[in-house]
């Protein structure tokens, strides 16, 4: 796990983790914060909950990960019309802004709520299953995170946010391609590699 300062362009803090975990999260932050940084804003993927562990700290939701997550349900190219103009309208996420957004996420629930609500006889319990399972669940998970999307937007005169987590996803791209290099080199000796290319 590793936490960067967008702005500085530079690392702060990392742990070798088994899993990320919200407690780490905290951990983490505190940790910097103890050490006498101070945090102006959280940006981070959608991992549940991270945006409630410092309630008095403006959270920024990565958009791009929120149009991963997107695609992960309805695919890169969807079949059905509704999924495919939800895609659309994820493809202008980075480019407007939260009013407008809003707008064409509401438009779509309206012209698309009764399919949405379609259910099928399932053939093996008899019970009636959501026939559009994976399209609720991706409009399901924009509604619900759409207020942390553009917090960005909200605090634009106080300090600049990024909307996403790219600076960071960058960084790991460069890591990755650093330690291939040393594939057959011992934990330890990698371990000691990515600390001195982290912080180096």
């Amino acid at each position: 796990m590793v936490f960067r300062s967008a702005g500085l362009k530079k690392n702060l803090l990392w742990y070798e983790v088994a899993h990320e975990s919200n407690e780490l999260y905290r951990k983490g932050i505190q940790e910097l914060i103890d050490d006498g940084w101070i945090i102006q804003t959280i940006v981070a993927d959608g991992k549940p909950g991270i945006s409630k562990l410092f309630t008095d700290i403006p959270f920024q939701l990565c958009q791009f990960h929120q149009f991963q997550t997107i695609t992960r349900y309805i695919s890169k190219k969807p079949k059905l019309k509704a999924g495919i103009e939800l895609r659309e309208i994820m493809f202008r996420l980075k480019e407007t802004d939260q009013v407008s957004f809003e707008y064409w996420v509401n438009q779509w629930h309206m012209k698309w709520k009764n399919f949405l609500s379609e259910k099928t006889e399932d053939l093996f319990s008899g019970k009636k299953v959501f026939t559009h399972q994976r399209l609720r669940q991706a409009f399901f998970s924009l509604r619900r995170n759409l207020p942390l999307l553009f917090t960005y937007e909200k605090h634009h005169n106080d300090f600049l946010i990024p909307n996403t987590t790219n600076s960071l996803d960058g960084y790991f791209s460069h890591l990755k391609s650093k330690l291939s290099v040393h594939k057959g080199a011992s934990k330890q000796t990698q371990l000691k590699l990515i600390s001195n290319l982290i912080f180096g």
